[in-house]
């Protein structure tokens, strides 16, 4: 056996799993198959948003809860600046489907928030070009994350913990056997006790085929627009921002390189709905639909940035069928715990998923009250039987 735990992909979860299971085991390795926060991993894009005010189900707020705190552990044993609190906007139509059902998701976790009239809005974030029926969540905990600095910090505070990372070293296969895991890459073969699967889009590769059926590598495509005045847009100045209102929606993050704005849009015709069955051959360049609408929605809502794109870049990431993250064993017997699938939306919980796959892979404790990541719901159906009508 050459060591416990292998956590396979050092990105965004993988990276910060190591660093948790380096604190509860001195026999880990890591694998990545380039170099920690490279520039073609999902971590890349420099930024990604934190939030706590989030639409969708009320039970990823514990997750959230824990990764806040967490990322507030990370910088403190490693002396880096990863997560800036900027506060977030969430802006919609009053009243309309967007801010209703977001209000309804917090009332159901108790995160803290207000919400702010348009009147208020102009007056506190002038930068926002707003229609006559918009008001906003204000979110004052989210904030900015810096993902190259995170990714990197993980592993080296994993590093000096105890954990080994074998660098350049692709994973071909892992097979469970009945005294643990093989991992191979090329000619070599390492045996675990148990093995993480946190690759990314890079995971179907080394899945089962009822996982894959349910599982897709999709394209995500972040732009940068330059601002007029950049203190305007900077972290002090400009929260970080969601905006939803009939079917265009955009998504950025301040200035933090006191210049360029991340404001880039979401959904199927920019980038997040279209697949790309090789992660290692994302198309990097916008197509002209793309640059058009992005373009578009920034004029509409941004009079203080200058609305064509000085830098933009495409990621893989794996999204499930239910865009629901794959988090935990393959089954009750398994050896092989996935922490994958978090189809575009992982970053911001990354520690708390980090910490949950660690506890559980090693055995130290199981988390209750996620049954809908589990990869069990995805279990293989029966065909149904057919019967014969009278």
């Amino acid at each position: 056996m050459d060591a416990q735990l292998a956590v396979i992909g050092l990105g965004s979860i993988g990276s910060m799993a190591l660093w948790q299971a380096s604190r509860l085991s001195d026999s880990v390795v890591g694998f990545e198959a380039a170099t920690p926060a490279h520039g073609r991993s999902a971590v890349g894009g420099d930024t990604r948003l934190f939030r706590m005010v989030y639409l969708g189900r009320p039970d990823y707020y514990p997750i959230m809860e824990r990764s806040r705190g967490l990322w507030a552990e990370l910088e403190a044993e490693t002396g880096q600046d990863i997560l800036t609190t900027t506060g977030g906007l969430s802006i919609g139509t009053a009243n309309g489907s967007y801010i209703t059902n977001l209000l309804e998701t917090t009332r159901l976790n108790g995160a803290e928030h207000c919400v702010l009239s348009r009147e208020e809005m102009a007056e506190r974030y002038p930068q926002h070009n707003l229609r006559p029926d918009d008001c906003a969540v204000y979110d004052p905990h989210a904030g900015v994350l810096r993902t190259d600095r995170a990714v990197s910090a993980a592993v080296a505070a994993a590093e000096a913990g105890g954990a080994t990372v074998l660098r350049n070293t692709p994973v071909d296969s892992i097979t469970e056997t009945d005294h643990g895991v093989v991992v191979t890459s090329g000619d070599r073969t390492w045996t675990f006790e148990k093995v993480i699967v946190a690759s990314g889009g890079w995971s179907r590769r080394l899945m089962p085929d009822h996982l894959k059926a349910v599982t897709e590598t999709k394209r995500i495509v972040l732009t940068w627009f330059l601002a007029q005045d950049g203190a305007q847009f900077s972290p002090e100045n400009f929260p970080v921002f969601s905006r939803l209102y009939d079917g265009r929606s955009m998504y950025g993050a301040p200035a933090v390189d006191g210049a360029t704005v991340k404001a880039s849009v979401d959904g199927p015709v920019d980038g997040r709905g279209r697949t790309t069955p090789d992660p290692d051959s994302v198309p990097r360049e916008l197509t002209r639909e793309e640059v058009e609408k992005v373009t578009d929605i920034v004029t509409e809502f941004f009079p203080g940035l200058i609305p064509t794109i000085v830098r933009s870049d495409a990621f893989p990431d794996l999204f499930t069928e239910d865009s629901h993250p794959l988090l935990g064993w393959l089954d009750e017997n398994s050896r092989i715990y996935c922490a994958t699938g978090f189809s575009g939306k992982g970053f911001k919980m990354a520690t708390g998923y980090g910490h949950i796959a660690a506890h559980e892979a090693l055995g130290k404790k199981t988390v209750d009250g996620l049954n809908f990541v589990r990869p069990d719901r995805f279990k293989v159906r029966s065909s149904p039987t057919s019967t014969v009508c009278p």
